[in-house]
């Protein structure tokens, strides 16, 4: 039977089952109409977990009536009947599914993660039968062929290459056989994503340390051990002490613990995540993930999954990928163990000074002993830089203020707005000329319930054809101090929060006439961010957050010079740490088939990738283990690269923005005119080039890390 007669019955059986939910829903659900909140903003208030079902049903149901009456639409196919047409289905459908997934990431509870789990199938299954919807498709290929006329400007050309390119690489084109392959395919991987997105967020909580003594603490802050035993009272623990964990490697506590055996039992547990044979392991999944990547990858004609992924990115192959790697690699390696000779060294004079027999540096002391070292080399500690760093001081007055002097944006705190937790902010944003751009929503704390790192959303995205205007947040993992205390940043914090804010940035400038051409490559969407992470110590903008949080005093002229002279401190670790992670993602999905490691072969091969390539330097894990690494299990795979690639943008666009005044009014006009604004309206690097005016440099990036090594 011909595909177009299949999928009738098929969207048929597919609204009535959805309907049975929606149709006995509460007409009180609020997810069913747009909230009436300035740009509205989601009604966390109102929106309760029961309402996203029902919600997601008709939004399903919705919007495949939509795209069949595209398909079935008799006129010619024009770019307004069936390419804006598309652009402005499934409204009810994105709102829901964007304020569940928004929720599960920054505030996940049982019965979201069970929404996740039950939905993930059926929204793949939905996905499908629109990419692979073969009469939508062929009216498609009437626009692609005549685009040159039938495109009234410029972008609509681009989205209607879009949309062409990303039902080919959804399927569009296999036969029928293939396709009903192609389906499995994609609702297992779904299916494999939430059960490892859920296992990680367990793994992560299950393996926080007790601790019997606050002695065992010494390092620590007294608002910090305050912290840890309130953590355990609220786990049943009472008069313990408990170590939450971040999902990255390396924990933010083995800086200050001076107890060694116990920053050894903190690492050991972090390294474990996922690969303990208990109910969290991830191994499985991964290694299914991979051989459903490899088996998706053949069918659309792609040797390895990371050609299907990197024909879409700025780099477009896995040898463009590896060179660059390849000449950061070695670099790191040596630059990393330079560092580590400095620290066995002062690890040796400590023990002799104790009296005590030395130790190797392991990867649990790294952090300890950097610090140290860095207060040796450099005068000063993180301990001392944080009292100027308090929160609302680096947001308002470093990240806000940064953006006001470059962009003449402003920003007013609201309290009237609901928030989903009592610590999450909210500010109006304005434009230079006084309207409002857009909401900015600030969740900074780490709290059990949230997945591990630092992450941008648009809960409602910039859109010409609904009129809609952004509501984004940036979503942190700040160590909350108990009730009272101020939350002083590390340095590292700091920069994530400009970072972070980058990628704000991004989704308040766009101004693309169509929404799906909204997003960047993966290896572009970076850029923009780690752009903005040069103001957090441009010196003008440091003097104007950098204030002691009880005094008001400046960061002294001499600290200030001691933090930018310690730029290019430690390099060589962040460096080869990234490197490692990045490495055995491309490794991971440049395997071909029958290459990808089982269960049980999946550490060994992450520890054969590292030997292979040079990397395994012991004291320097990677940044992430594959049990534990979510970049590759969503957006990133095969592109955790991304963050390198991108710097080397980055890099060269500082050293433009010195050559042309730094901080100033026209450099930001400049960049929201050609960069911050244009979302995927163009090619990438054709972005790039208008703005710098020339071909990407990795000079820049070598000498900002230090990694040009010196001869001794």
């Amino acid at each position: 039977m011909p595909a177009a007669k299949r999928f009738a019955p098929l969207l048929l059986s597919t609204l009535l089952a959805t309907g049975l939910a929606w149709a006995q829903a509460p007409s009180d659900n609020p997810l069913f109409s747009p909230s009436p909140l300035p740009l509205q903003y989601p009604q966390f208030d109102k929106v309760r977990d029961e309402h996203f079902g029902p919600a997601l049903d008709k939004g399903m149901a919705d919007q495949l009536a939509e795209i069949q009456a595209i398909a079935d639409n008799p006129a010619a196919p024009t770019f307004d009947n069936t390419i804006i047409a598309m652009e402005r289905s499934g409204r009810l459908l994105g709102r829901t599914s964007t304020l569940l997934f928004s929720l599960i990431g920054a505030d996940a509870n049982p019965a979201r993660q069970q929404l996740q789990t039950d939905y993930a199938a059926k929204l793949a299954a939905h996905r499908d039968a629109i990419q692979l919807n073969p009469k939508l498709f062929a009216r498609i290929e009437v626009l692609y062929a005549a685009r040159n006329k039938a495109a009234p400007n410029a972008e609509a050309k681009r989205l209607i290459e879009r949309y062409r390119r990303d039902m080919v690489r959804a399927g569009a084109q296999l036969s029928d056989e293939q396709k009903t392959r192609m389906r499995a395919i994609n609702a297992e991987l779904a299916m494999l994503g939430a059960r490892f997105n859920k296992a990680v967020l367990a793994e992560v909580n299950d393996s926080a340390i007790v601790v019997d003594s606050a002695d065992e603490l010494a390092g620590l802050t007294p608002a910090q051990i305050s912290a840890a035993a309130e953590a355990a009272k609220k786990k049943g623990l009472e008069g313990k002490y408990l170590l939450t964990l971040l999902n990255t490697t390396i924990q933010p506590q083995e800086t200050e613990l001076q107890n060694r055996a116990l920053r050894e039992r903190l690492h050991r547990a972090s390294v474990a995540r996922g690969s303990r044979g208990n109910a969290n392991d991830t191994t499985g999944i991964i290694a299914r993930v991979m051989a459903l990547r490899q088996e998706r990858a053949a069918l659309l004609g792609y040797a390895t999954p990371a050609a299907f992924v990197l024909e879409e990115e700025t780099a477009k192959t896995a040898d463009a990928v590896n060179a660059m790697l390849g000449k950061l690699g070695p670099a790191a390696v040596a630059s990393a163990r330079q560092e580590a000779a400095e620290l066995q060294k002062l690890i040796d004079a400590d023990q002799s000074a104790k009296q005590q027999t030395s130790f190797e540096l392991q990867p649990w002391d790294w952090s300890y002993y950097s610090e140290k070292l860095r207060a040796t080399k450099y005068g000063f500690d993180e301990s001392q830089l944080k009292p100027y760093l308090e929160l609302t001081s680096v947001l308002e007055k470093g990240v806000f203020h940064a953006a006001h002097q470059l962009y003449g944006i402003s920003f007013k705190r609201r309290t009237d707005l609901p928030v989903y937790r009592d610590d999450v902010r909210t500010y109006d944003v304005f434009d230079k000329d006084g309207k409002q751009l857009a909401i900015f929503i600030a969740d900074l704390y780490a709290r059990p319930s949230k997945r591990g790192g630092a992450w941008m959303n648009a809960y409602v995205g910039q859109n010409p054809l609904e009129g809609t205007q952004p509501v984004v947040a940036n979503h942190l993992n700040i160590p909350k101090p108990p009730a009272g205390e101020p939350t002083l940043l590390t340095w590292d914090e700091v920069n994530t929060l400009f970072h972070e804010f980058g990628h704000a940035l991004h989704g308040m400038f766009n101004k693309g006439l169509y929404p799906s051409l909204s997003r960047v490559p993966r290896d572009f969407v970076e850029y923009p961010s780690q752009v903005n992470e040069v103001w957090a110590d441009w010196p003008s903008v440091l003097a104007n957050y950098a204030k002691h949080y009880q005094t008001g005093a400046p960061m002294p002229r001499e600290l200030l010079d001691k933090v930018a002279r310690a730029k290019r401190f430690n390099q060589g670790y962040t460096t080869l740490s990234y490197l490692s992670a990045a490495i055995v993602d491309q490794r991971l999905h440049q395997l071909k088939a029958g290459e990808v490691p089982a269960a049980d072969a999946v550490m060994a091969f992450e520890a054969k990738v590292l030997k292979d390539e040079g990397l395994d330097f012991g004291p320097v894990p990677p940044r992430y283990r594959l049990p534990y690494f979510s970049h590759i299990m969503g957006g990133y795979s095969a592109g955790y690269y991304a963050y390198i690639w991108s710097e080397v943008l980055d890099a060269d666009t500082v050293e433009w923005l010195k050559a042309h005044g730094g901080l100033k009014r026209a450099n930001g006009d400049a960049l929201r005119a050609k960069l911050l604004s244009r979302g995927g309206s163009e090619d990438a690097m054709v972005l790039f080039r208008n703005l710098v005016g020339h071909e990407p440099d990795i000079k820049p990036l070598l000498e900002r890390r230090g990694l040009v090594v010196q001869k001794p």
